[in-house]
Formats: C-alpha cells, structure tokens, sequence
C-alpha cells in the first residue's frame, strides 16, 4: 500500500509517514515525558534508531509519525530529537553533521546571548544536563495519557537495547490543565500555523496557510518561494525540521503582584472609566471590584488575549463578548495605534500578522510551531503574598525550519528589543522578555491617553534547553545504518 501523502500550501506533496508526527500536528494527550539522554554505544544506538523505523518491535518501539491514525489512536506517542553533538556522538560523517546551520551546531547555550539567556536565565543556572550545548545528545519525547503508560513505555524501552546504547541524564515532565490554561492563568495553544490540506479543518485565522518550508527543510518558504538549504546528503534533511527545547520557569507570585500594582496604578489614572466603563458589569461596583476587573485588563492587555482566550483585536473591552467572536479569525491592520491589542502585547510581538511593521518581509515569515505542556503543580489560589518556593512554568518546543531566521530572530528582534515598531523599540516583551525592573515598560494606550507601566519584573527564566534536529523517518533510517559510511 502506498504511503499517505498530502498536498502542500507550495503545490508539493509530502509523505506524511517521513515526517515525524510532532511537527504537523499536536498529540492533545495529557501528560509528556522528555527524556535527556546520552550516546554511550555509538553502533548500538545507531541500531537502535534504525529499529524505531524498522519493521520489528521487539527491538525499539516505533516513532510516531504523521501519518492519519484512524479511529485508534496510539497509547503512546514517542519522537525523537538530536543535537549537533548528538549526530557526532552517533557517529555520523563529520562532512554531513557539519553541513547544518550554524546555530544548530552550536546549540542553545552557546548562543544564549541571541535569545534572551542573560542573568539568571544564563546557562550556568539551567538544569545541570543542559549547561554546557555538548552534553546533551538526544531528547527522547513521550506523550500519554496516564504516568503509569510513560513508565511502562520507558521501563520498556531502557530494558532493551536502548539501555545498552543511552544513558539517561535527565527528565523533564509535564502535565497539561483540564482547562488548558497555563500558570499565568491563561488558556494556550489557541493558535498555530495552518498548512494546506495537512492541517485538519477547522475555524479560519484570518492569516494565509503557511508553505510546508515554514518548518519542513525541502519545501518552498513564504519567503519568495525560497527553500532552506538542505543538509548533504539530502535524505539527512529532507522532511525534517528544527526544535528550539526550552524549560521555562513562570514566576507566578510576581506575575499575580504585578497585575495588583498596575490595576491600582490604571484605576487612579484618568484612562480609568475608557478601560473600565460604568453601565457594564466590569465597570459598575466597589473599588475592591474594579481592581478585581482591572487586574483582568492588565493581564489582558500583557497577552492581547483575555485569559479565557478571547483575542483582544475583537473585544478589547469584555472578555465574554456577546454574540461571541472567533479566537483565531482576526488581524491587527486596522488597529495601528494598538488601541485594541496593545503594539508590545506579547501575541502581537511574536506574530503580529498582517500589521504595519518596519520588517514587512518578515510579517508571515517567522512563523513557528508552538507545543508545550505545564510542569509543576498548579495554584488553585494563585494570588498568595508569598511564594512557596516550588518551581512551575512550561516545557516549550518551538519548531521551525531555520533556528536563525525564525526563533532567534522572534526573541532578538521582537522579543527583547521591539524592533518591529519603533513605538516599542526599547521596551521587550512584557511576558517572556529580559526584563529589569529599573529599567523595563509597557504603554496601555486609549482613545482618552496612555499611560506607562513601569517597573515589569522578569515573569520567565530559562531553566534549561537545547536546539535538536527531527530528522525525517527516512534520515532515521540512515542514521541507524550500521554500515561503515
């Protein structure tokens, strides 16, 4: 039977059982397992990779690809990412590892200055596995449903031949909310690039569909049909794509007192009652209930969403806007002055659509995929005075075709130095940037004024990562070739 194959955006097919099943579409399981490990047995694990692609599974269970399941599902969904050290370590010809881009093959650590690592998100604060971008050589990803399938899935795993071949360094796990919300409260996930027939239909985003070059290496790109140079030989890169792994510590008592001072600050402002108009529910009450809802309009305006996802763009005024509008269907080009969704909300930074911006080739162009998963436990009271001391935030994969041109420059250029709009320049992003109290800012602006919020803390930390390759199911099949090459 011949391999399923979907027509791109670009007017090419691709082999959705070649393409690792991560990359085009999200698992919506429960709970996700990341498995740091090290190549101790160069030709077993090489072995073991070509297993994985291979027809027995008495040797390695089967990478999950993104072939369309049916009606049945698999209990569990198991992928694979290397490291430029990774391919080293595996013993893959030194002219073909060399022949990925340069940021891969320095990895996140070293280049944690392009994105933001500084202070106490610098690498020597990370997760000890992480520290140094040599040490990490594969991260093996699981996704279940239940803690017992994950162990079952590795215990049997690790008792084969990968325990002969890897050693596991490290484990970062995650456990998604019922509600799917983050620590911050807000609802996730809402929206992702869509590409042509490989995408499931599905409410529109107001954006076109993105070209398979968007994070699949061979296809043609948004940028004039161009495509991202292939690694030699080709089969090594074709069909794969780049993941920025990122640890992201949220600090969620910080978050909750900023809301409370900017909300105090914004409610004695003269641009009070334009955010907050009497006659509605939010703007009628006692003061401690217009902080209430004042607090919800900060962390709105922070994200460009409610926290109920409700997109700004739409309803800048009421997060339960009746009739309702769409989540994902809107843009920002009639919104220059960020009346409605603010020009530094962080939504808006790192995609900001159709907007007028200084890089106008780089609108639909630095388009990511986005997967990630809460880890630590949640605060069913989030709004405590002090913090108790246990560590929570969010395990990220950023998935692209170029680590370069599209992570780093969304968290260089947009991230933390506004450079898409000079009426932001200066000031980063009020969620995930490098901020200093002493010296960061975020500008609320109505048809009344603007006011400057000063003083935003640094909400996120990077406590660990690293730039992996997902390598086609064809380049896992000549990985784990164990004929001397």
């Amino acid at each position: 039977m011949a391999a399923p194959t979907s027509s791109a955006a670009d007017g090419q097919s691709v082999d959705l059982a070649d393409v690792q099943g991560n990359i085009l579409r999200g698992y919506r399981k429960s709970m996700v397992r990341h498995l740091i490990t090290q190549v101790i047995d160069a030709r077993q694990a090489r072995a073991w990779i070509g297993a994985t692609v291979g027809p027995d599974r008495s040797v390695a269970p089967a990478i999950t690809d993104a072939a369309h399941w049916g009606e049945q599902p698999p209990d569990v969904c198991f992928n694979l990412g290397i490291t430029f050290t990774g391919m080293q370590a595996l013993g893959v010809p030194d002219s073909a590892a060399r022949s990925f881009p340069e940021a891969y093959r320095e990895g996140m650590a070293a280049r944690a200055s392009k994105i933001g690592d500084w202070g106490d998100s610098a690498p020597e604060h990370w997760k000890p596995w992480f520290q140094a971008s040599d040490a990490v050589h594969l991260i093996v990803t699981l996704h279940a449903d239940t803690a017992a399938l994950l162990d079952q899935f590795e215990k049997q795993m690790m008792s084969g031949l990968a325990g002969q071949a890897f050693r596991i360094c490290g484990r970062n796990e995650g456990a998604a909310f019922e509600d799917n919300k983050v620590h911050f409260g807000y609802r996730d996930s809402i929206s992702q690039p869509r590409f042509t027939d490989v995408s499931p239909p599905g409410e529109l985003d107001g954006q076109p569909f993105a070209p398979l070059g968007t994070v699949l290496l061979g296809h043609p790109t948004a940028l004039e049909q161009l495509k991202w140079t292939l690694p030699d030989p080709p089969v090594l890169g074709l069909n794969g794509a780049f993941n920025a792994f990122r640890v992201l510590e949220q600090d969620v008592f910080a978050f909750e007192k900023f809301l409370d001072r900017a909300a105090e600050q914004l409610l004695d402002s003269p641009l009070a009652d334009d955010l907050l108009p009497t006659g509605n529910a939010q703007g009628d009450g006692s003061r401690p209930q217009r902080l209430a809802a004042m607090r919800e309009v900060v962390a709105a305006k922070l994200l460009g969403r409610w926290r109920n996802g409700t997109p700004m763009a739409l309803s800048p005024r009421d997060q339960f806007p009746s009739p309702r509008v769409s989540d994902t269907d809107f843009d920002y080009l009639d919104d220059n002055a960020g009346l409605n969704c603010p020009l530094g909300a962080h939504t808006r930074r790192t995609n900001p659509r159709s907007a007028k911006i200084v890089q106008r080739v780089a609108n639909h162009t630095r388009r990511l995929v986005r997967r990630g998963m809460p880890y630590g436990p949640r605060l069913d009271t989030p709004h405590h005075d002090a913090d108790d001391g246990i560590e929570r935030g969010l395990l990220g994969n950023f998935i692209c075709a170029d680590l370069s041109a599209q992570f780093e420059a969304i968290y260089y250029d947009w991230i933390n130095l506004g450079l898409q709009d000079p009426r932001i320049t200066g000031s980063n992003d009020p969620l995930l940037g490098a901020n200093q109290e002493d010296a960061s800012w975020f500008d609320v602006v109505t048809r009344e004024g603007s006011v400057r919020l000063r003083g935003v803390p640094r909400f996120v930390r990077t406590r660990g990562g690293a730039y992996t390759f997902l390598p086609s199911i064809s380049a896992l099949r000549w990985i784990g070739s164990n004929e001397k090459r």
